[in-house]
């Protein structure tokens, strides 16, 4: 187990693949742990460098206090990157980590030369929907939305499948203190603006079940970006990754293929 001692917070991290190879780093959802990308690095390219991360409040890594902002999650990607000496990365970032690759790249286009932003938006939900989901868990704990999560994640099959219980648990078993965190920390994003001055290469993925963040609000984000391209996978919700990882590791290499990462 790694962990990444960063003062004012520890992220636990897991690296794959070749040390010396091109970095693509994978960014979580809210409510997951590394443990989200296990089949796709799986199916990267060779000679990837693949590192991936709990952020604060999930997984293995610490939970601090919160709620926490949307610039201290970049600030923790941005800091562990350092720590591992990583630049020009291709970052992926799956909604709430789709958030944390948008703000990093405005940050620091040192960091990341592309970008894979799915299932994700440049704002997700109102802030008066967080602050109803927030006091749902203050109220009944993660367990009380897990079955209304599960909807939105999963497309019907897999939902009627015994896999969808390993994903079940993994939920409710984060920190409610890290869950709160990242709600509110969503709650506050608004990167319309800074997400819409962007000019890396970017792909963005959409699930067409998603019921967290719709095909149209992806492919909305998706055009902010000049030159970004969009695919939609059929069939999955708000994880594709987890649903169909063969096609996702597909798009993934293509892309990082097209844009001579690989």
């Amino acid at each position: 187990m790694k962990i990444a001692d960063l003062g004012d917070v520890a992220l636990h991290y897991r690296e794959d693949g070749d040390p010396d190879g091109a970095p693509v780093v994978f960014s979580n959802s809210l409510g997951t742990d590394l443990r989200l990308w296990d089949e796709v690095v799986a199916l990267l390219p060779p000679g990837m460098r693949a590192i991936r991360y709990d952020k604060r409040g999930h997984g293995l890594s610490s939970c601090p206090a919160g709620p926490y902002s949307m610039g201290a999650l970049v600030r923790d990607a941005e800091r562990l990157l350092d720590f591992l000496g990583v630049t020009d990365c291709v970052f992926v970032g799956l909604s709430i980590g789709g958030m944390i690759a948008q703000g990093l790249a405005v940050k620091r286009l040192d960091l990341v030369r592309a970008m894979v932003i799915s299932n994700t938006a440049a704002k997700i939900g109102t802030p008066e929907m967080w602050d109803q989901r927030m006091e749902a868990v203050r109220a009944g704990g993660i367990a009380a939305l897990a079955d209304a999560t599960m909807e939105r994640w999963f497309s019907r099959p897999f939902r009627e499948s015994p896999e969808c219980a390993l994903w079940r648990n993994m939920l409710i078993r984060q920190p409610v203190e890290g869950y709160l965190g990242c709600c509110a920390a969503i709650s506050g994003t608004d990167f319309y603006t800074p997400t819409s001055g962007l000019t890396l290469p970017t792909l963005a993925i959409a699930g067409s079940e998603d019921g967290s963040t719709p095909p149209d609000l992806v492919r909305e984000t998706a055009a902010l970006v000049k030159g970004s391209r969009f695919h939609l996978i059929r069939g999955a919700g708000h994880l594709p990754c987890v649903e169909k990882p063969g096609e996702y590791a597909e798009v993934l290499g293509s892309f990082l293929k097209e844009i001579g990462h690989v």
